[in-house]
């Protein structure tokens, strides 16, 4: 596989975009961040998005990618794939047809540009050739984090997430993990509150694996607080620790 960073930051500041996560050209997890960093071409070839939860700075790409489609007249459904919570969060609140148009209906209710499709949770089902596990984390919203596998090879990314649990229980053996760390570990009463980790969250989380994978790929740092993040996860030592920037490839 393939991964290529969108964006993988807890904020929005010049050279820092939310979360989005290219699998092979054409899977998505998580939309923060699509239209600005993606060509026609490329926004083309994407056929479906593994949403985790429905905070604005996971999902916020997926209408404007949705217009893309519409205006250059392809004709084509993507496939955007969550809870049913999630998928109730962006019919009712975002592509309502007040905040954006219900994409769900347009060009044709039968040959939409969007459609949502329900996913089941601790049980794995297919996305095209690959294998994928959604598992509940703690976030304030319903949320899930996604084990993605083909071929033999596997990477889980936790989404947004506080200290949890079953993620970890059902993560078996990794080529890379992508785990959020927001916040300073000083800042951990915010971190707590808000559904998020510290570095010194992460070490805890990262003890409850039997066996760390070779990359553990560190996201959502929020852009005010990185060296300070940077250092305090140097301070924990653990291999194969990078925190990612957008533009980033790895080949797992």
């Amino acid at each position: 596989m393939r991964l290529r960073v969108l964006g993988c930051s807890g904020a929005e500041f010049p050279g820092h975009s939310p979360s989005a996560f290219l699998i092979d050209d054409s899977l998505l997890l998580d939309a923060g961040t699509v239209g600005a960093v993606l060509s026609e071409d490329e926004q083309w070839r994407i056929d479906d998005i593994l949403v985790t939860h429905s905070h604005l700075d996971h999902i916020r790409g997926i209408p404007l990618l949705a217009d893309n489609i519409v205006v250059s007249r392809l004709s084509r459904t993507v496939q955007v794939r969550g809870t049913t919570e999630v998928l109730a969060a962006l019919g009712t609140h975002l592509m309502n047809g007040v905040i954006w148009p219900d994409f769900t209906r347009i060009p044709t209710p039968e040959a939409p540009v969007l459609r949502y499709q329900p996913i089941p949770v601790d049980k794995s089902f297919a996305v095209g050739d690959y294998e994928v596990l959604a598992s509940p984390v703690n976030h304030p919203v319903p949320a899930v984090g996604y084990r993605v596998s083909r071929g033999g090879t596997s990477l889980l990314y936790t989404g947004d997430t506080g200290p949890t649990e079953r993620i970890w229980e059902l993560a078996g053996e990794l080529a890379a993990l992508i785990v959020e760390v927001s916040f300073p570990s000083d800042m951990a009463e915010i971190a707590l509150l808000t559904g998020h980790l510290t570095p010194m969250l992460l070490g805890k989380e990262l003890a409850k694996l039997p066996k760390l994978p070779p990359r553990i790929l560190i996201t959502h740092l929020k852009p005010q607080y990185y060296d300070r993040i940077e250092a305090e996860l140097a301070a924990l030592r653990l291999p194969g620790v990078e925190l990612l920037r957008g533009g980033n490839v790895y080949d797992l």
